[in-house]
């Protein structure tokens, strides 16, 4: 089991990893959330626990931000609040479980045992797993692209981009929208770089297929076109 902890009390962070470790797992410690964030988004996990109250990006923001890069990593969140607002809030926000500090190492184990197990069966965003358009597939759980049959390879944000444009196929979405829920809303360089990555995966989604299913929507930003309306030549 691989697990990301996003702790900023230096003790309990360096406690869990060396715990986990000496039983055979990987344990990964982030002391900030811009830290944890990074390394969830480059990085594949089983689980990841994250604390609410973190230099940066809060827990809350944390794990609304890698759902909505279509990041499904099961997320256990750790609070010294035993507060029901607090535990609806993470919840809410994409987080799979909570649990209150002080705790049992014993049943955080348990807890990362439940969350691993449900990621391996893709228990999170029920129905939401596999984005599909005509023969183009992306399967979020196993982060993996395919058009007619033939897989795809892309990077990170590649991946995050056609998995906003898949999920709102036939639909408009904005490029500043695009720039936000994937290089998140702090990105301060050049706002070009989207129209890179359209490029980038026109070229690997559409050019080899004979396909232009990625529209630019002029002044605006992108469109994924429902299957039916996309040209095909040959």
């Amino acid at each position: 089991m691989r697990v990301l902890f996003v702790e900023d009390e230096l003790r309990l962070r360096e406690a869990l990893c060396r715990g986990l470790g000496e039983e055979g797992h990987e344990a990964v410690g982030a002391a900030t959330g811009t830290e944890g964030l990074q390394l969830a988004l480059q990085q594949r996990f089983d689980v990841i626990v994250c604390d609410i109250l973190l230099p940066g990006v809060n827990g809350f923001q944390l794990v609304r931000q890698l759902r909505d890069r279509a990041v499904w990593t099961p997320v256990l969140m750790l609070s010294a609040k035993d507060g029901e607002w607090d535990e609806a809030e993470a919840l809410d926000a994409g987080a799979d479980g909570y649990l209150t500090k002080p705790f049992s190492y014993v049943v955080l184990k348990a807890h990362l045992r439940a969350l691993a197990r449900r990621g391996s069966k893709g228990g999170t965003a029920p129905g939401r797993e596999v984005l599909r358009s005509g023969d183009l597939m992306l399967d979020l759980r196993a982060r993996r692209c395919a058009r007619g049959g033939t897989d795809i390879e892309l990077s990170q944000r590649e991946f995050s981009i056609l998995a906003e444009l898949l999920a709102r196929r036939g639909e408009a979405v904005a490029k500043e929208e695009l720039m936000r829920k994937v290089w998140g809303a702090d990105f301060a360089g050049d706002p070009n770089i989207v129209e890179v990555y359209i490029g980038y995966l026109r070229k690997k989604v559409d050019a080899p297929f004979d396909r232009h299913s990625i529209e630019t929507v002029r002044g605006y930003g992108y469109r994924l076109a429902a299957a039916e309306d996309e040209a095909v030549h040959g």
